[in-house]
């Protein structure tokens, strides 16, 4: 029996991603607000029938699914026609994956489809979701963790289709573009051009190392070669053992199987990379933060120190002047009856001796507090911020509760102090709990920490944005009591004195 033979009028074009730099767009076609409908396909209520119906970047594809509920599982057998090689929608597309979306918005890959010269694919694949939507994309490789904006095929409900149906609320967390776009060649015929003939397997084995050789480059566009240059090398050496496979003709099986696995592995560096390029920048932009609080507070130190110098110098500037005045009028004096006395002027009384105490116990705690964690002077008390990112959930993070252990060893030293954990944002009273439990445990008195939930009634910035919200999300402690006083050590009091 003779083999079907198919004409690869794609693969002489595929490249490098530096390539797929020279492809000149024409124009943008974009799809705003597309409408996904999941459907709950109910357990044991047989199978059922769905549609699928090209976007406006592929309207004459189509195609169906039978989707069956069973124990543990969703099967999915599904069937498409006219779909055309990937590499219309650019160089870097070289394959389609069916993915399954949530009613949240989560995607999930379920299996790469491989459309022959006759422009049909078929798929069987299971699922642990039980209310989903499909779609299908164009990818560079099958093992894409995210779909692309190439969104080709979408599931459509039948009257008969049995099972609830919901809109897909899709979230800019879970699906980053939000809108279906890509570019189109200046001339979509140049990329399909006249090319070898390829029995099946040899064309699905081009297809695969070529999925490989993207993936592998991907994951070294984001920095994987920095960040996750062992697994990266995994990737690559796989890549070769896949073109040393085909060029040795060890068969299909073990080709594809050698090029999947690379793929899978270049996309791992690819996630790894992104993580730990994350961590680096967040410890980058911590080490910033706390070099700019330690700056703020020396220049806030040294400010506080030359106010009271230059208070000081004023008041015995004053001193002498009247002094002056008074020798000045005493020696002018005559027989005549004396003139009125000068003015005096206003000395403040010096603070009791109490006061001082308490502002200095109320520097020296700020002190010490701040060598733990960050802490500032506040009309509330000594406050001391613990950010979201030192939270793992509700818990704790270890490093935050050893420093909390000091603090709570500072606490028990010093008796009269009274202690409000706040929690703020989100799982905010369990925050809360977390860190009072830690501070009563390592020695603080229990009768004198108490925890509160502020929720979202407090945030220091607007919630509009990530960023805005992730910082909101705090737990503070705040230091009171008579030890040390109810003022800010960098606040000070007037006496107004009438003016004669």
């Amino acid at each position: 029996m003779r083999r079907k033979m198919l004409a690869i009028t794609t693969l002489v074009l595929f490249g490098t991603l530096a390539a797929l730099a020279q492809t000149v767009p024409l124009y943008r076609v974009t799809v705003i607000d597309r409408t996904v409908s999941a459907v709950d396909y109910q357990y044991r209520n047989g199978p059922t029938q769905i549609d699928f119906r090209g976007t406006v970047l592929l309207p004459q594809a189509k195609g169906d699914a039978i989707v069956e509920s069973k124990p543990g599982r969703v099967e999915i057998e599904a069937r498409f026609e006219h779909l055309p090689p990937p590499t219309r929608f650019g160089r870097e597309y070289l394959t389609y994956v069916l993915w399954a979306i949530t009613p949240e918005g989560h995607a999930k890959n379920l299996g790469e489809v491989l459309a022959g010269s006759s422009e049909k694919g078929r798929l069987k694949v299971t699922t642990d979701l039980q209310a989903f939507g499909l779609i299908v994309t164009a990818e560079p490789h099958s093992a894409v963790r995210l779909p692309s904006d190439v969104v080709v095929l979408e599931n459509h409900v039948r009257p008969d289709t049995m099972g609830n149906t919901e809109p897909i609320q899709a979230k800019y967390e879970l699906l980053p573009r939000g809108h279906y776009t890509y570019e189109v060649p200046m001339d979509v015929r140049a990329v399909e051009g006249n090319g070898p003939k390829l029995s099946m397997d040899q064309y699905q084995e081009v297809v695969e190392i070529y999925e490989a050789q993207n993936a592998v480059q991907i994951a070294a566009s984001a920095g994987a070669d920095r960040y996750a240059a062992d697994t990266l090398a995994k990737a690559r050496n796989l890549l070769r053992a896949a073109q040393d496979a085909q060029a040795h003709r060890f068969g299909m099986t073990t080709v594809v199987t050698a090029a999947r696995q690379a793929a899978q592995t270049a996309e791992d560096a690819r996630i790894i990379a992104l993580q730990r390029r994350q961590e680096s920048d967040l410890a980058q932009a911590r080490d910033q933060a706390a070099r700019e609080q330690a700056e703020r507070q020396r220049a806030e130190a040294a400010a506080q120190t030359a106010r009271t110098e230059a208070d000081a110098t004023r008041a015995l500037l004053e001193q002498e002047r009247a002094a002056k005045r008074q020798a000045e009028l005493a020696a002018a004096a005559a027989p005549a009856p004396p003139p009125p006395p000068a003015p005096q002027p206003v000395v403040l009384p010096a603070p009791n001796q109490d006061t001082q105490q308490k502002s200095m116990l109320r520097m020296r705690l700020l002190q010490q507090f701040n060598s733990v964690l960050p802490a500032r002077d506040t009309p509330r008390g000594l406050l001391v911020t613990i950010p979201d990112y030192d939270f793992r959930g509700a818990v704790v993070s270890p490093q935050i509760e050893e420093r909390l252990s000091r603090i709570a060893a500072i606490l028990s030293a010093q008796a009269g102090l009274f202690v409000e954990v706040g929690g703020h944002g989100r799982l905010s009273l369990e925050r809360a709990d977390a860190v009072r439990a830690v501070l009563v445990h390592d020695g603080a008195p229990p009768n004198a920490v108490a925890a509160r939930d502020y929720g979202d009634s407090r945030p220091l910035v607007s919630n509009a944005s990530a960023t805005g919200r992730e910082q909101n999300r705090r737990v503070e402690i705040v230091i009171a009591g008579r030890p040390i006083g109810d003022q800010p050590y960098w606040a000070k009091t007037y006496s107004l004195a009438p003016q004669r």
